[in-house]
């Protein structure tokens, strides 16, 4: 039988807006060590930046665990991710939830610009550390072919947060009485995989005039508890409709999970019993992939986090 070798003692810096899951992280193991950066500006607003105990990071494993959803701190980011493996440290690994421009990765007419692929190259020309290419920790890119975006000089290390939700539902009363609904084919693809050992349904939008609107494809959820299951969510226009056909077609509840909670301009109330939907999702479960979310929708129903912190400590020991 082959030892497992000693665990790394990890030094994890992290942004501003992930300090939150970056204290669960840690939480999660005595290997892991959290380190300050004094995150501040010049008068014209540049970034003006300060990782401490610099010296101290030579030939020690390091991380940082970012949050580039946001245009404008994307720059101040960068800046720290490029400086970090040039400290002499023995091994840099980037925790970066939520790929944000996943969902830009193709054209459709010239003139398109895909910016998944222009992160991605952003992202390839980490420095190199001692230890060699930079380890890059992604949950649930939007499509998987985006792992042939990277260039040779990171690591793409692709996890999922469908594990949180299996665990979630095998504690739920009605766990027997639940079938998995993917709201389009890509959805399908992407996850069906993961759910053997549940029934599922499969949802399709088809053009009618102007409008595409959400059938059934296949699958019965009559007197079912359905959880429809994608990877994100941006205005939610598209689960509302799900759940629409899916009391149509007789289910008993539906709840939805997506990894990674968007919600530009506050879309989330949509969901909320404020706005008419108080019994159309029994639950909606994210997870804190996008920590502006996490904070914003704390403690209202029907939203419920599951914590990706364990499953980051695990990635920081690979």
């Amino acid at each position: 039988m082959v030892d497992k070798p000693p665990k790394k003692q990890v030094n994890l810096f992290y942004c501003l807006d992930c300090e939150d899951l970056a204290r669960k992280v840690a939480a999660e193991s005595d290997h892991i060590t959290l380190q300050n950066i004094s995150w501040r500006s010049f008068a014209d607003g540049f970034p003006n930046i300060y990782i401490h105990n610099a010296e101290e990071l030579r030939g020690q494993h390091v991380a940082f665990l970012a949050s580039l959803s946001s245009p404008a701190h994307v720059f101040e980011q960068l800046s720290v991710i490029y400086a970090l493996p040039r400290l002499f440290v023995a091994s840099f690994t980037l925790v970066l939830p939520f790929f944000p421009t996943g969902s830009f990765e193709r054209m459709e007419e010239e003139g398109d610009v895909a910016t998944a692929f222009t992160l991605a190259r952003m992202l390839s020309n980490i420095p190199i550390s001692r230890g060699g290419p930079t380890s890059l920790v992604i949950y649930d890119i939007h499509a998987l072919q985006e792992r042939f975006y990277f260039g040779d000089d990171v690591l793409p290390l692709f996890e999922t947060g469908i594990p949180l939700l299996k665990q979630r539902l095998q504690q739920l009363p009605d766990a027997s009485n639940i079938v998995i609904a993917f709201p389009d084919d890509g959805a399908w693809k992407r996850f069906h995989k993961q759910f053997d050992n549940y029934a599922v349904l499969v949802c399709t939008k088809v053009r009618e005039g102007d409008k595409r609107i959400v059938r059934l494809k296949e699958g019965n959820p009559s007197g079912r508890h359905v959880v429809i299951v994608d990877d994100l969510v941006q205005s939610g226009g598209t689960l509302i409709e799900c759940q629409k056909v899916l009391a149509a077609h007789g289910a008993e509840k539906v709840s939805a999970y997506v990894t990674h909670g968007v919600f530009p301009k506050q879309s989330w109330e949509r969901f909320t019993p404020k706005n008419g939907l108080e019994n159309s999702f029994a639950y909606f479960w994210i997870t804190d992939s996008c920590p502006l979310t996490v904070k914003a929708i704390a403690n209202k129903a029907p939203f419920e986090v599951l914590s990706l912190a364990g499953s980051i400590a695990n990635a920081l020991q690979i």
